[in-house]
């Protein structure tokens, strides 16, 4: 006859699953254990329940990424839910174990569901214990020790690499009695929330960089940024006038062929190159010498030249400073023939007037763009030589003011992030409680 299986003791799991002295990452407080996580845990649990019931489903893209334990989902039977999928019920907690879900930290706690259960994507590893919080799972899954460790874990092919699972069953947890989880996680809650509260009011800053760049466009293009200036110099208003890009600038674009690129050689700017006001390197195309050669035949970029994009993301002006040695292929060329500063040109071309004018009259169903023809014809208004140089030098002075602070609010919700790993470093050795 055979023998009846012993079910263990909450104290005898605990003593099965200590980790040896000579194996635990670091010293942690007294009265807490360093334990293997499947000894504490029950991974990948199975749920027992009617078929005919409603449950929820979860795939990948209804978890939130980033330490927030957001989710959504849809209302299935049981029996449609579970089939195939990972299983889970309210409390347990959730993590993806597959790139670059895991490294992103989707992860959650699962609260809510439609009978308390539910089944997601297979993508997912669920743990649930009778010895530590729900919570406190989901800050130690989130921990930058249990995130860089899963990713030296990784196998499969690029895009659809998956943590192991020996990883996650031998994982060293620092367990603190369960009086301690509980502070601990108010006290990470606690500090999360100034730090939320901080990225709140910096993200704000970077968020209203676009409106107060545009606000100052059109203070400078109406004529308001200049108003004093011309009061001392005895100029008027109506020495503004409309005045079309052909007559300021000879406006011509780009080739038109699809030349053959190459892994070196010439650099070949399209429209995907011209960002915030510079040329960027981003997914750069080299061409031969005798393309190279044929394109500035007919387009060659000279220093003081406007770059301006003709299709895809409309517009990104960038006026040309150092000596070019590429080529252009969607990209219109204005070339400074002397009849105009180009700053003010550029500054212009980037007020919220003619994006939202380029967007309305561009054409093409798939990918927007518009015609060199379209270009030549646009008016901007134009002031006399002594007020565009005044325009240019303020709003130079202005919009860096308003870069550098965007650059130092960057900063912080960078060192926002940091500080949340600190935060939870410090949390898991015992340092919070």
């Amino acid at each position: 006859m055979a023998k009846k299986k012993v079910e263990l003791t909450p104290e005898e799991k605990l003593a099965q699953a200590l980790v040896p002295k000579e194996e635990q990452p670091y010293e942690i407080p007294e009265g807490w254990k360093w334990v293997r996580l499947s000894g504490v845990y029950q991974i990948n649990p199975k749920i027992d329940a009617p078929k005919e019931i409603d449950a929820a489903f979860i795939p990948m893209e209804k978890i939130s990424a980033g330490m927030v334990s957001e989710f959504s989902f849809d209302v299935q039977t049981w029996e449609k839910a579970k089939k195939g999928h990972t299983q889970f019920a309210d409390n347990d907690v959730a993590f993806a174990k597959i790139s670059p879900c895991f490294e992103n930290r989707k992860s959650m706690i699962l609260q809510g569901l439609p009978n308390g259960i539910g089944g997601g994507t297979t993508e997912l590893i669920i743990l649930r214990s009778e010895f530590v919080i729900p919570k406190f799972t989901f800050w130690l899954v989130s921990d930058e020790n249990f995130i860089r460790g899963g990713k030296q874990t990784y196998s499969g092919t690029v895009g659809q690499q998956r943590i192991s699972m020996d990883f996650v069953k031998n994982y060293p947890v620092p367990l603190p009695p369960l009086a301690d989880q509980q502070r601990i996680v108010e006290r990470i809650e606690s500090l999360f929330s100034k730090l939320d509260e901080a990225k709140e009011k910096t993200q704000a800053v970077v968020d209203g960089f676009e409106l107060r760049k545009s606000a100052i466009l059109h203070k400078a293009f109406s004529g308001e940024l200049t108003a004093k200036w011309r009061e001392e110099h005895g100029v008027g208003l109506e020495s503004w006038e409309k005045k079309a890009l052909k007559d300021i600038l000879d406006v011509r674009d780009g080739t038109h062929d699809s030349p053959l690129y190459y892994d070196e050689g010439y650099a070949l700017v399209t429209s995907k190159n011209l960002k915030n006001g510079t040329i960027t390197d981003d997914g750069i195309k080299y061409i031969s010498r005798e393309d190279f050669i044929k394109i500035n035949e007919r387009s060659k970029v000279d220093i003081g030249d406007i770059l301006f994009a003709m299709i895809g993301t409309i517009g990104n002006p960038v006026v040309v400073e150092n000596e070019p040695n590429y080529a252009i292929k969607n990209v219109a060329l204005l070339k400074n023939v002397g009849k105009v500063n180009p700053y003010y040109v550029k500054y212009y071309l980037e007020s919220q007037y003619v994006k939202d004018k380029m967007k309305k009259e561009a054409k093409g169903s798939t990918q927007r763009f518009v015609p060199l023809g379209y270009l030549r014809k646009f008016e901007i208004v134009v002031t006399i030589n002594d007020e565009q140089k005044e325009i240019v030098r303020i709003l130079g002075s202005l919009l860096a003011k308003e870069a550098r602070a965007k650059e130092a609010a960057e900063a912080v919700l960078e060192q926002v992030e940091v500080m949340k790993k600190a935060v939870l470093a410090r949390a898991f050795r015992g340092e919070l409680c």
